[in-house]
């Protein structure tokens, strides 16, 4: 049985077809299958896609909304050179930071808040899992604080990371929270995604 590193060393079936479409890496197809699912994205909405290098999901966002649609893309590290379009913005920069804060707040509120956003792993369970626990709760606080009323939100966790705590602050944000493990991801992978559909007005609950 071969090595969860040789594994991940091996283009598998998702890997190939992102070679093959144009997109950076497979996590494209994750997001593909959440917007199927849950219906996140308007055609004309303005999305903000946290951590988003090397820039599939931003890809496949270009590709699937109209071009009155802006992305707002954001990561510490540079997008593949490859990543291009006019409605694209791109901001290098620290998400924790109040300068990277004031720029993406500048180009909102945002009709949908995404993040695949992963921390370096140590390959201490523990450790990860709360290190990717804490990207959620960056994320969420995005959502909480540059979200529209009606709008959507997405966000990768690495399970037995807290996911009914946050499922119970997302529920009070919108009118669906549920966890959901795409396809794509690896059978050997222990990440998951949390999705609130439908921001809610503060205060209001359906």
């Amino acid at each position: 049985m071969p090595s969860k590193s040789n594994s991940y060393a091996k283009p598998d079936f998702w890997s190939q077809k992102a070679f093959r479409e144009g997109y950076p890496a497979r996590s494209v197809y994750k997001l593909q299958e959440l917007d199927q699912k849950f219906g996140l994205f308007k055609k004309t909405a303005c999305v903000l896609d946290l951590g988003s290098a090397p820039g599939s999901w931003t890809v496949w966002l270009l590709r699937t909304l109209k071009q009155d649609a802006t992305v707002v893309s954001v990561d510490l590290n540079p997008l593949a050179k490859s990543v291009k379009g006019g409605n694209l913005v791109f901001i290098q920069g620290d998400l924790l930071e109040a300068g990277t804060r004031e720029q993406i707040a500048a180009h909102g509120p945002y009709d949908a808040v995404v993040c695949d956003a992963a921390p370096l792993t140590t390959g201490n369970r523990v450790v990860d899992t709360a290190r990717q626990r804490a990207l959620v709760e960056m994320a969420l606080w995005y959502a909480q604080t540059m979200l529209k009323p009606d709008g959507s939100f997405c966000v990768k966790l690495f399970q037995n990371g807290d996911q009914q705590t946050l499922l119970k602050t997302m529920r009070g944000m919108f009118s669906t929270a549920k966890g959901f493990k795409p396809e794509a991801c690896r059978s050997e992978s222990f990440e998951t995604y949390l999705v609130g559909i439908h921001r809610l007005l503060e205060g209001h609950r359906e």
